[in-house]
């Protein structure tokens, strides 16, 4: 029997796992359950996923690994045990006499103890933990959490949305889908001989392939590389992305806690943000991101002269591809944090941001996802390991200080298990001189940010969080280009200023109660910090 093993890219995530560096990803999610709901929420969820497990292949299959560890492990069918795989949290009682905190902040908190734990590699690389004792909605509903944990290895941010697509439905009913049984068995047997005659033969394939595809992608990267990877931008004197990041308190070598928090923006209010200043929608959350952190780093009295940079992952997949796996690249995109003015920086923004696209464009059809692993895993092992223990990334500088992730989700309402979903914030990766991860996602009516940090170097995260709020204050009242002030009540706007009036967001000031209301009964984005 053939074996599947895993690419270069999908298995990096294992090696380069330590207790330090999990490396599994996923989101918050906050739910609302049906009015007159009865029983425990985690067997709905169970009965649910046992009834979508043929159609999650991510779900159901294991590591086997080569003999040795001399190369890539393969994925084999494994029927996951529910029991394990989704767990039930309870959260102790309110204190008598103090206010209860929100739901957002209870699910943030248990976020941050529940991420360190790295995923048990002997069964499917994949976990639900369902947070109960979380107060109930506006409308009086009762309410729990869900973190979703996946491993890296197993799937990207699309291959993610792909998979929710499959477990999530438009309407509190349950979908029927279709099922296609599976050709294989439900044990799996292949003998050590076979397993390394598959690995090598593997691994003649890479080499022949690579062999034959060096000569075009060395041309490319030298036709990009130059000019790019000059001196002076390299010292940050230019105002390219290509260039060293300074020293700020996210680059060091990072620990096992975590520290998590959450934000979201009314999604409509950012597109119409977008068309009036002519950016693009992932420009808006860069400058959203960039104004937090010049924020936070002002506050905090570190923030460098020099531009932050940000690792800004890229997709590779081609459209319509689903596969669970890694179909991803990096990219590095400078955030303007020198600049003052919120104007010039999103101009600055948006140059970055269509220099990345160029040279992206060049490199996309070369970048590789697989690489010949023969020796690979004592060797990336090793180097996370000593890596972190000796702490280089405290010494040495970065190219990057911060990742900032964009991935596109439903724009619809959604419901897992009958429970209306109100907050879907990602959770994502921290590595050893990136301590801060950002992960974006368009959901229903609003744009959820997922703040993970390393608790060491960023207890306050929620403080960043709240300065996304300032941050959208911000953005909405900027000045638009060709536009010098917005109409009043009392003034005859001309046909084109009048135009650009009604597409722009009005600048109405969310109240805090709102903020920590989430989203509203109908549906409607309201601030949920």
């Amino acid at each position: 029997m053939p074996i599947k093993q895993l690419s270069g890219l999908d298995a990096s995530f294992l090696f380069l796992e330590t207790p330090e560096m999990p490396m599994h990803v996923g989101a918050m999610h906050l739910l609302e359950l049906p009015k007159g709901f009865r029983g425990r929420y985690v067997n709905a969820l169970r009965r649910l996923y046992a009834a979508r497990m043929p159609a999650t292949p991510a779900l159901r299959r294991r590591l086997w690994w080569m003999p040795l560890n001399l190369a890539n492990p393969a994925w084999v069918d494994a029927e996951p045990d529910l029991s394990y795989h989704i767990v039930e949290h309870q959260l102790p009682s309110p204190k008598k006499g103090s206010p209860p905190p929100d739901a957002r902040t209870l699910l943030e908190e248990a976020v941050s103890q529940l991420h360190s734990h790295l995923l048990d590699r002997s069964k499917p690389l994949w976990r639900m933990h369902v947070i109960e004792g979380l107060p109930r909605s506006a409308r009086g509903c009762k309410q729990v959490g869900v973190l979703s944990q996946v491993h890296h290895a197993a799937v990207d941010g699309q291959a993610a949305v792909a998979l929710g697509n499959v477990l999530f439905d438009t309407t509190p009913e349950r979908r029927e889908i279709e099922i296609r049984p599976s050709k294989r068995s439900k044990t799996f047997r292949i003998g050590m001989v076979e397993m390394l005659r598959g690995a090598l033969g593997n691994e003649a394939s890479q080499v022949v392939r690579l062999v034959r595809e060096l000569p075009a992608a060395l041309g490319t990267v030298a036709g990009t590389a130059r000019g790019a990877l000059s001196p002076r931008k390299l010292l940050g004197k230019g105002s390219g992305n290509v260039t060293l990041a300074p020293a700020t308190p996210m680059n060091v070598s990072v620990t096992p806690a975590r520290a998590f928090a959450s934000a979201s923006v009314p999604l409509s209010d950012l597109k119409a943000l977008a068309r009036v200043h002519g950016a693009t929608l992932n420009d808006l959350v860069l400058m959203l991101c960039a104004g937090a952190l010049r924020s936070y780093l002002l506050q905090h009295q570190q923030l460098p002269r020099k531009s932050l940079v940000a690792a800004v992952p890229i997709s590779l997949r081609p459209a319509g591809d689903t596969r669970s796996d890694n179909q991803a690249s990096m990219s590095l995109i400078s955030l303007g944090t020198h600049l003052a003015d919120p104007g010039k920086r999103l101009a600055h923004i948006c140059t970055a941001s269509s220099a990345m696209k160029t040279t992206m464009g060049r490199m996309k059809s070369i970048l590789p996802t697989d690489f010949p692993s023969i020796g690979i895993p004592w060797l990336m092992q090793a180097a996370a390991s000593l890596y972190g223990k000796a702490r280089v990334a405290d010494r040495l500088p970065q190219v990057a200080n911060v990742v900032i992730s964009n991935v596109p989700g439903p724009q619809v309402p959604i419901y897992l298990a009958g429970a209306r979903v109100l907050a879907n914030c990602p959770t994502s990766i921290v590595v050893h001189g990136l301590a801060l991860n950002i992960t974006v996602q368009s959901f229903d009516a609003h744009m959820d940010f997922g703040l993970m940090a390393d608790a060491a170097a960023l207890p306050d995260v929620k403080v960043m969080a709240l300065a996304l709020d300032a941050a959208w204050e911000e953005l909405r009242v900027l000045p638009v280009p060709g536009l010098k002030a917005l109409p009043t009540a009392s003034a005859s706007p001309s046909p084109r200023k009048a135009k650009l009036a009604l597409q722009a967001p009005a600048a109405r000031k969310v109240s805090r109660a709102r903020r920590n209301s989430g989203v509203k009964a109908d549906g409607s984005a309201g601030r949920s910090r």
